[in-house]
């Protein structure tokens, strides 16, 4: 096990009717609250007036921005940073799935940033400060309502990014599952392959002697595993939602399940150039690239995909060897994926052999990616290929 540092400032009130606490939360951080949310599902399902109520209960100035975009857009961002500055904005209240809660991160960046937000996405600047911000969580999905990591999309250089910062968690999450409750099928499904994801990163490492960690990404894979088609039959099933909330929370915190390890992600690396080009959601194309990563690499360390398969998945070893457990739970893999009804190929989406050069070359723009295995341009092309 590597020495660790773990810090993690979030506050989460979790459970139904939590939105109440809201003016509560915010009021110890100012008058002027900027908030952000997508397409407006939120004014559907009448969060938006319980939001508002509880703004105006503490006499708060409300500015909006709506209409962030499911792989949120730097122009959006860009025009946050203008309303805080304008408005003078205190705070930023984020009501939303995670590319809501990205865009709003970014935003708190980049209000006391004196140069181009992109630059935090580019390696060229560190964050230092940002406005403080808080989120109500609408989809399980990305862990972004506890970590300070935001991923952002410039449509015009056809490039998505990612940045993290301790400057960025939210001061607080709230996280009730009942309003995940209206939450389209698909949308239920890419954050359940997202959750899933984010551990996988985590859990396929190299770093020996950690068996608590592992053993806590095995227990929020069997967690999902066991609540999604739940959650999907049974949209308002409080017990699979509220699962599937915290399986999302706990997947992705800022390493609480993976201390000492070092983890991956070139998988989510892959996917953000798929996403970049082609606007894809981000848990499908998740779905698609996983199985196949999965396929190239597990040789690296058979016997960590022979004890997935048999712990996560429930596969007797009998007589199989450790190569043949290790496909078997890449198998199981692909077959859940697709029984939830997840995409398997690029070519769902029509994506063809177009774009493979670029998005294989921008994916190891600052080297190579991966800790499992050590993926290069022409790895990642070979992937991609096999995702076809």
């Amino acid at each position: 096990m590597k020495s660790f540092t773990y810090q993690n400032p979030t506050k989460i009130v979790f459970g139904q009717g939590t939105t109440a606490q809201l003016g509560e939360l915010v009021e110890p951080y100012g008058k002027t609250v900027l908030l952000v949310y997508g397409s407006g599902s939120i004014k559907r399902t009448g969060l938006y007036d319980q939001v508002m109520s509880q703004l105006h209960s503490i006499d708060a100035k409300v500015v909006e921005l709506s209409g962030i975009e499911p792989n949120p857009r730097l122009t959006s961002v860009k025009r946050g940073i203008e309303l805080c500055r304008g408005e003078g904005v205190d705070f930023i209240l984020a009501v939303g799935g995670g590319s809501v809660l990205d865009a709003a991160k970014a935003i708190a960046a980049g209000v006391p940033y004196d140069g181009d937000v992109w630059d935090f996405f580019m390696h060229k600047a560190a964050i230092a400060d940002a406005l403080p911000m808080g989120a109500i969580l609408t989809l399980s999905a990305t862990g972004s309502e506890m970590n300070g990591n935001a991923v952002v999309s410039n449509w015009e250089t056809k490039q998505k990014r990612s940045f993290g910062s301790i400057h960025t968690y939210p001061r607080f999450s709230i996280l009730d599952p009942t309003l995940t409750f209206s939450v389209p099928r698909d949308q239920t499904v890419n954050g359940i392959v997202d959750i899933m994801s984010h551990v996988f990163e985590q859990y396929f490492s190299l770093t020996e002697d950690v068996p608590l960690q592992e053993r806590l990404c095995e227990s929020i894979l069997q967690t999902v595993i066991e609540n999604a088609e739940l959650a999907l039959d049974k949209p308002d099933s409080y017990e699979a939602r509220a699962n599937l909330m915290l399986c999302g929370t706990l997947a992705l915190n800022g390493g609480l399940i993976s201390v000492g390890m070092a983890n991956d992600w070139a998988s989510h690396g892959i996917e953000h150039e798929i996403s970049a080009i082609y606007d894809i959601p981000h848990g499908a194309g998740l779905s698609i690239v996983f199985p196949n990563w999965m396929k190239y690499v597990y040789a690296e360390r058979v016997g960590r995909f022979a004890q997935y398969a048999e712990r996560v998945w429930g596969i007797e070893r009998g007589s199989k060897s450790d190569e043949d457990m290790a496909l078997a739970g890449i198998s199981a893999t692909r077959a859940f994926f697709t029984r939830i009804g997840a995409p398997a190929t690029l070519s769902f989406y029509d994506i063809g052999e177009e774009h493979l050069d670029v998005m294989a070359r921008e994916a190891v723009l600052f080297g190579p990616i991966g800790n499992f295995k050590k993926l290069h341009e022409q790895d990642v092309k070979e992937i991609l290929v096999m995702a076809l």
